[in-house]
């Protein structure tokens, strides 16, 4: 029906004004946040205040304006934190740090008396106003260092995460992961010269499956087919599923990818190819060949060369860069996991790999 088409396009209009108010709404919330955080934190650190004033702050605000919620001695506090974990990260508050120079020479050149140092700054063009309150909770007490908050914070924008989901991907621990990944990226896929930071992981975690221990790859495939949805949030938002078992004739033989994939950022067909055992050297040939035929037959002129992706149930280290030196194609070994990973472990891995220089 003509009208319903039409009506359609109105309930759009309305969804997307609520998803602007939604984001305006978060965005004064942040700011507001912050600046509560920065008027305290500078008047702790000028000794202005006191400790035990946030707390005569927060009972001044539940008696005299009970409609306020949100500014428990608690909260008040997670804001003073949330301006202090971020205001020396120019990457992040590039545009508040502008104003507060601006600012100091302003207040150098004035010959009337300055306005008070306390001038508050706004984060609404930064990218902390991207995402919300509980998002920002939960990146600052769960991160350790400032690169994985950073990690945390652009990762949950480009992914448009859910708390629930941002959750899960820190006790995967997702920066671990990617950060390893990075570094054991084999040559090829270095010198692609795409951005494929953050697109790959060294490791991946399938605890959703409930897999028993002695599965088989067909079980592995059935299995991730039918919890798709946490398989793409496992890989990222980017991943766009193609098919499973998706055909490849060459020649007169007839041969079938895994799993594949569309990369949308980086604009390329991803293959898995599933072992539900320790990687083997020959397990690579098998994926390359599927490579050249990717981009042979299947890619099309402006997308980029395909990548492929074996995900098996272990691998030796020096067997895999062995293997992988002598790679022509753009390809990758991980290894799955069917439990969320010790964090712990994973941390000491990657500091082990920083110490190594």
């Amino acid at each position: 029906m003509k009208e319903e088409k039409q009506f359609s396009e109105v309930v759009q209009l309305i969804k997307q004004a609520r998803a602007n108010s939604y984001k305006a709404v978060n965005t004064e919330l942040i700011n507001c946040y912050w600046q509560v955080g920065e008027y305290i934190s500078k008047r702790i650190a000028q000794a202005i205040w006191g400790n035990k004033t946030v707390d005569e702050l927060a009972k001044f605000i539940e008696s005299r304006h009970p409609d306020l919620k949100g500014f428990s001695r608690q909260n008040i506090y997670r804001m003073k934190q949330f301006y202090e974990t971020y205001i020396n990260n120019s990457s992040i508050v590039s545009s508040a740090m502008r104003q507060i120079q601006d600012f100091d020479n302003q207040s150098n050149t004035m010959m009337s008396p300055p306005v008070t140092p306390l001038q508050p700054t706004n984060v609404r063009d930064t990218i902390l106003s991207k995402i919300g309150w509980t998002h920002h909770q939960i990146i600052m007490s769960r991160s350790k260092t400032d690169e994985e908050k950073e990690f945390y914070l652009r990762l949950c924008i480009q992914e448009n995460y859910s708390v629930k989901e941002l959750d899960r991907q820190i006790s995967s621990g997702v920066f671990e992961r990617v950060m390893l990944g990075n570094h054991k990226l084999p040559p090829k896929m270095k010198e692609s010269g795409q951005d494929i930071s953050s697109a790959f992981k060294s490791d991946y975690i399938l605890e959703f499956l409930n897999l028993p221990k002695d599965h088989n790859e067909g079980d592995l495939q059935r299995a991730l087919i039918g919890q798709m949805r946490n398989f793409i949030l496992e890989l990222g938002k980017g991943f766009i599923f193609m098919g499973e078992e998706y055909r490849l004739q060459v020649g007169n033989s007839d041969f079938k990818i895994d799993l594949l994939f569309f990369h949308r950022g980086l604009q390329c067909l991803v293959a898995f190819e599933l072992k539900s055992e320790k990687f083997k050297p020959e397990y690579l040939g098998q994926l390359n060949f599927y490579l050249e035929a990717l981009d042979k037959d299947v890619k099309k002129e402006h997308e980029n060369p395909s990548i492929g992706v074996l995900l098996c149930k272990d691998q030796d280290t020096e067997v895999v860069k062995y293997a992988l030196n002598r790679s022509m194609s753009p390809a990758m070994v991980a290894a799955y996991q069917t439990q969320l990973p010790d964090k712990g472990l994973l941390q000491r891995k990657l500091q082990e790999l920083f110490s190594r220089g």
